[in-house]
């Protein structure tokens, strides 16, 4: 049995449920039912009745608790000491999006506090950092997660949200988004991604006229197309290095403006280590204003 499933059964207690336990501890919800279950052998009681639709403790599961939550806080803090240093190596995937802004910023944040801890990014979209994440070739990857919330036998982290924007040409004078739709061509980004299908329902719904003359698979590539003239897009917000080297108007699409969840995802057993835990510090640590995020 290992030391994590006091930590999830304190957040079984905390939250009131196997699901909200899962939630919290980056996990399945069949994954915490295990841990209960070989939580129960080791003791040999049960630790929950079970009877009917809900799960309630017993009075040896919060016994166990009590017991053992500060000796945990202990050991956490002891992990977590800032002198202790993380050392090997992390095979991080990395959106094209997230590779000028978030990562150098992360990247430099573990060099200060963690110069033993060796990062290589590997670029890709998003299906195929998943899928290098499922099958272990990657420990972790910042990708946009699913509008669905994204496969339950990953771990998902949030990093920032980045809204939707319409972009111009730099000489356009023209406001509404119909009347850009009428007047340039539509530059579709790539509809294989969850941005490029949320771009895609709303220019059905505002500008049910236009239609995609080019797809790029580059939100960089979009914003040169569009600075050059030659069309309107809608892409995730870029960042400012890419609107200095190629000048946009960036219009918000107002209330209710889709957005696109950029989520650091792992497998869920390694979602508790201490490289990630250190990763998540380090994506933290970079400004909202250097990535041009909605929420951060």
């Amino acid at each position: 049995m290992k030391l994590s499933f006091f930590d999830t059964l304190d957040a079984v207690l905390r939250t009131g449920s196997l699901a909200g336990a899962a939630r919290e501890m980056h996990v399945t919800p069949s994954a915490v039912s295990m841990q209960m279950k070989q939580m129960e052998a080791h003791f040999g009681q049960p630790l929950f009745d079970r009877a009917g639709l809900t799960v309630r403790p017993t009075p040896l599961a919060r016994q166990i608790a009590d017991v053992m939550r500060e000796p945990m806080k202990r050991v956490e803090a002891l992990r977590r000491r800032t002198t202790t240093q993380v050392e090997g190596s992390m095979r991080l995937g990395v959106i094209e999006t997230m590779q000028a802004t978030l990562l150098p910023a992360a990247v430099a944040y573990l060099r200060s506090h963690h110069p033993a801890l060796q990062v290589r990014p590997v670029r890709g979209r998003t299906v195929e950092l998943l899928d290098a994440v499922k099958a272990g070739r990657l420990d972790a990857a910042i990708v946009v997660q699913p509008s669905t919330g994204g496969s339950q036998r990953l771990a998902w982290h949030p990093v920032l949200r980045k809204e939707l924007v319409l972009l111009a040409p730099p000489q356009a004078t023209q406001e509404r988004p119909a009347v850009l739709f009428k007047n340039y061509e539509w530059i579709r980004f790539d509809p294989d991604t969850s941005a490029g299908r949320m771009a895609a329902r709303w220019v059905r719904k505002h500008a049910p006229g236009a239609r995609p003359t080019m797809e790029l698979q580059s939100v960089q590539a979009v914003v040169a197309m569009v600075s050059a003239g030659l069309g309107v897009s809608i892409v995730q917000q870029p960042d400012a290095l890419m609107t200095l080297a190629h000048p946009v108007r960036v219009l918000r699409l107002g209330r209710g403006a889709p957005a696109v969840q950029v989520s650091l995802v792992s497998r869920p057993a390694d979602a508790a280590s201490r490289k990630l835990e250190v990763l998540r510090d380090a994506l933290a640590s970079v400004p909202a204003e250097l990535l041009g995020a909605a929420g951060h």
